[in-house]
């Protein structure tokens, strides 16, 4: 079981893509090795979903390449 990181620290940064009205955007965290949180921006002392790096990059990658994830 892997223990869940520390967030009141963290630097949560957002998109690039995302605007300044506040909209429907995630924030993360690259502040911890091996794992990625991400949460709502809309709700910041929300819960955190903390996700394993590699799957966070290979999210990422299948995003990028406009690919659809499996299933």
């Amino acid at each position: 079981m892997q223990h869940t990181p520390e967030l009141n620290s963290a630097r949560w940064r957002r998109s690039s893509y995302s605007n300044t009205n506040g909209g429907d955007c995630v924030e993360i965290t690259e502040d911890f090795p091996g794992v990625v949180p991400v949460r709502d921006s809309k709700n910041p002392h929300g819960p955190a979903l903390v996700v394993p790096a590699t799957a966070w990059d290979a999210f990422i990658t299948c995003l990028k390449g406009g690919e659809t994830l499996p299933r």
